[in-house]
């Protein structure tokens, strides 16, 4: 296998976690873990949210040291005191946000992460870039300031930069949870040219279709403790499903039949700008009855979180009318949309749904925490606030240690069902579902995807918007297609099918 890595740096032809212990306070976190990745190998790691693993991975970095145990690299006992010093062993670790600075350059982010001396010729890091870039097939303009990247182009800076520093073993962290299938498949192709060249690498994903296709071999983790290693030769998605669950899991949710009944959200040639001030919608129209899912497909950044943001208040429409329950809403702040029958999940669940110092209780009224319910005079009743707080976290399953908890310390898919839990608790007439299961685990997942086809067959009135096909084809009733901030087409969920909606997605018109 070819070798271009910098000199200096060390090839790493087997690497291993043996007997690693990790405690915090009230969480073992890992039980006595055993985990290897050998070079030429893409090594996936499975596991629920909570499961350990980005433990496991942090004390391979470097960001914690094992209570019990010890890292091996070629067979040689190593201890990390800082990320420094595993990327001085050859260990880079690419995150799932990531960690760039928007207002500098490609090569002046690059240059960030040496250490080697206080000038630095960035000359000589464009060239060495470029012969990064040609040789795995990674397209990057060095001059290029990240603010301008896309997604997709801002997570090769994170590859090359982890090239560049000498990374033999590369972790990824959830590295295609904010892709397009397209990105997907370029990623794909730069992570099979890395294990040509001798990279290991060790994938973690909740996505099991991605893990079948990618990896070499597998690792599940659950509840702090391997379950199994396997060979990737065929191994069914059920199959890993339940091996990370403990249980079977249902990929497809139970639709019953349902009547549809009045149009409860209906919108007219809605227009809005994007961040940049361009136009991001042009002349929306849609009409969404109760009992009803529609569904919005389309690559990032057609407009779907304008879409979403205008109805619920966070964005300013340019034009347009969005009538809810025969009111129209558009020009009401927020409060008064959530009081006519709105719920929003949205698309950043930290940003805009919760806010992490809070407690688990505090941000289960954060829209309601004025209500004569949760209030004695002037103070607020604690007790009725816990009450109703620790109702939602049962009927909600959100696995917490307690509702006093902070919510940042709590999982991405417990976060989410605690806002899923607050949302629904108003009893909404329409429920706008943004990336509700983004990030989330094969578990939650599940339970998060029953939830909303229940209140459908409440009679709410959903838009569901998701850049995951699988889950738009499972949920809706109804399928439109966004793309450059127009609709381009409206199906039925019986009439639809991924090519089809592929072609809309690309631009191409759906004659009804």
């Amino acid at each position: 296998m070819t070798n271009i890595l910098p000199s200096g740096h060390k090839r790493i032809d087997h690497a291993e976690l043996v007997g690693i212990v990790k405690r915090f306070p009230g969480v073992l976190a890992n039980d006595h873990i055993n985990f290897d990745v050998k070079a030429g190998e893409i090594h996936a790691l499975l596991g629920e949210n909570g499961a350990g693993k980005s433990t496991l991975m942090k004390i391979l970095y470097g960001l914690y040291h094992p209570d019990t145990g010890e890292i091996r690299l070629n067979g040689q006992p190593v201890a990390f005191h800082s990320p420094a010093d595993a990327l001085t062993q050859g260990i880079g670790m690419i995150h799932q946000h990531f960690m760039l600075v928007p207002t500098l350059t490609v090569a002046e982010n690059v240059a960030l992460g040496m250490k080697s001396s206080l000038v630095v010729n960035l000359k000589q890091v464009k060239k060495r870039l470029g012969e990064l870039s040609a040789a795995y097939g990674l397209k990057i303009n060095p001059d290029a300031y990240v603010w301008q990247l896309s997604v997709g182009e801002q997570q090769r800076v994170e590859i090359v930069k982890a090239l560049y520093l000498g990374g033999a073993l590369i972790i990824l962290d959830e590295p295609t949870a904010v892709l397009t299938p397209q990105e997907v498949n370029e990623l794909f192709v730069t992570l099979r040219q890395m294990r040509e060249q001798g990279h290991a690498l060790i994938f973690i994903s909740h996505k099991l279709h991605e893990v079948q296709s990618l990896t070499d071999r597998i690792t599940v983790m659950r509840d702090g403790r391997v379950v199994d290693t396997i060979a990737n030769n065929g191994v069914e998605q059920r199959t890993l499903a339940r091996m990370m669950v403990g249980r079977d899991v249902q990929f497809q949710p139970d639709r019953p039949t349902v009547q549809a009944g009045d149009i409860k959200l209906s919108i007219r040639n809605l227009c809005a700008l994007n961040d940049q001030d361009l136009p991001a919608l042009k002349n929306v129209s849609l009409d969404i009855h109760g009992g009803e899912i529609l569904g919005i497909a389309g690559v990032s950044g057609n407009g779907q979180r304008e879409l979403a943001e205008c109805i619920a208040g966070l964005r300013k429409a340019s034009s347009g009318e969005v009538v809810l329950n025969g009111k129209s809403i558009l020009g009401l702040p927020v409060t008064d949309r959530l009081s006519a029958g709105l719920s929003f999940i949205p698309e950043e669940r930290n940003r805009h749904g919760v806010i992490g110092s809070f407690s688990v209780a505090e941000n289960a009224i954060l829209q309601t925490h004025a209500e004569p319910a949760y209030k004695r005079g002037i103070l607020f009743n604690f007790s009725a606030i816990a009450r109703h707080t620790d109702d939602l976290i049962q009927r909600f399953n959100v696995k917490t240690p307690t509702h006093e908890t902070p919510i940042k310390n709590l999982s991405g898919g417990n976060v989410q069902k605690l806002i899923l839990a607050r949302e629904l608790s108003r009893n909404p007439a329409v429920l706008i579902a943004a990336q509700p299961t983004r990030g989330v685990d094969i578990g939650a997942t599940e339970y998060i995807r029953n939830i909303l086809i229940q209140q459908r067959s409440q009679q709410v009135a959903m838009l569901l918007i998701s850049e995951d096909l699988d889950e738009i084809l499972a949920l809706s009733d109804r399928i439109a297609v966004l793309y450059e901030g127009e609709i381009v087409g409206i199906v039925n969920r019986d009439q639809a099918d991924v090519e089809s909606l592929g072609m809309m997605m690309a631009g191409v018109r759906h004659s009804s």
